[in-house]
């Protein structure tokens, strides 16, 4: 059975783009094919200014929306990235076989540093060296496959890098991952900005539709999406490159019911009614989720039985790895 390693940063509140691009699959199809981890990359979210208090909240309501999002911890592992060592062990193995031009070339490093600067902020060495640590999220498990997104193709891609040129220095070391693009459920967008992805660090939040938002809020958000204006009217077309709010829209709607964007667009005479069945669809989608977070968050010890038991099973599949670095790069052992 191939092992699969996925993981989501806790820098702000899962969205429905969260859920409906890549939660849903990992819940219905990655945990019951592979020999699946999931992991809560909380190392990451150090890389930016942060409040540590609202981290760890974030990070322990990620877990718990994974698990009542439907991960099985009976099927798959389910952990939080700083419980594991082995990750940071790794990590400073691979920048010794990284290079400064390969971390340079990164395009989210380059697109961050832009926004870290325009907001008048500092840019920390951890932004520059963190795709290091994501190779070693990865290589520490033998991972055969990662389903990334386009945006994070680039990363996997450096971990393939560093795994095969360690292998080729200090001898077959690392297992090098395939890169496998996700098979997105529904590529969402911000209902504010249709033309931006809907993406859980936007603090505003009023085009982001949170997995934890009360079905009035729901409903508002929707009802209050940007729609398009044109020669048309409110006449309901799937086109996303001329009228990308309301692609979005049907989109979302098709990734509810299961059915066609094209095909729904036709039901529809205007856009009132379809954002009222959006709203409808979404409110009842994300129901079971919360419902079983409030179970969830009513049993602390359960969440944290959780996380202990993975953080164990993944330790013991990382330790053997990491311990084979350290021996293959030259580093004398314990004593």
């Amino acid at each position: 059975m191939k092992r699969v390693f996925s993981g989501v940063q806790p820098s702000g509140h899962l969205t429905l783009g969260n859920y409906l691009g890549a939660v849903r699959r990992w819940t219905a199809v990655e945990q019951h094919r592979s020999d699946a981890l999931f992991c809560v990359v909380d190392l990451h979210a150090l890389t930016v200014e942060h409040d540590p208090a609202r981290l760890r909240r974030l990070s322990r309501q990620t877990a718990t929306l994974l698990l009542a999002s439907g991960l099985d911890p009976e099927v798959c592992t389910v952990f939080v990235q700083s419980h594991v060592d082995e990750h940071v062990r790794l990590s400073y193995l691979l920048e010794c076989v990284a290079t400064d031009g390969e971390m340079r070339r990164m395009v989210q490093y380059k697109e961050k540093v832009v926004r870290q600067q325009e907001q008048g902020s500092s840019v920390r060495l951890s932004l520059l060296t963190y795709p290091v640590l994501m190779a070693a999220d990865i290589l520490a498990y033998s991972t055969d496959e990662v389903p990334v997104g386009e945006d994070q193709k680039q990363h996997v891609e450096l971990a393939r890098d560093v795994a095969e040129r360690f292998n080729q220095r200090y001898g077959p070391t690392f297992v090098v991952p395939e890169v496998t693009l996700a098979e997105v459920g529904a590529r969402v967008m911000n209902l504010q900005e249709p033309t931006s992805k809907m993406g859980k660090s936007d603090r505003s939040g009023q085009g982001v539709v949170r997995l934890l938002d009360e079905p009035e809020v729901v409903r508002k958000k929707v009802m209050r999406a940007v729609t398009d204006s044109g020669p048309g009217g409110q006449e309901v077309v799937y086109d996303r490159a001329e009228r990308p709010g309301v692609a979005n829209l049907l989109e979302i709607l098709a990734a509810c019911t299961g059915e066609e964007p094209a095909a729904l667009a036709g039901k529809y005479t205007g856009y009132g009614p379809l954002k009222k069945d959006v709203a409808e669809a979404v409110v009842e989608l994300l129901r079971p989720v919360r419902e079983r977070h409030a179970e969830l968050c009513a049993d602390p010890a359960q969440v944290d039985g959780v996380l202990r038991a993975g953080a164990e099973r993944a330790r013991e599949r990382a330790r053997p790895v990491v311990d084979a670095a350290y021996r293959a790069i030259g580093l004398l052992p314990p004593v």
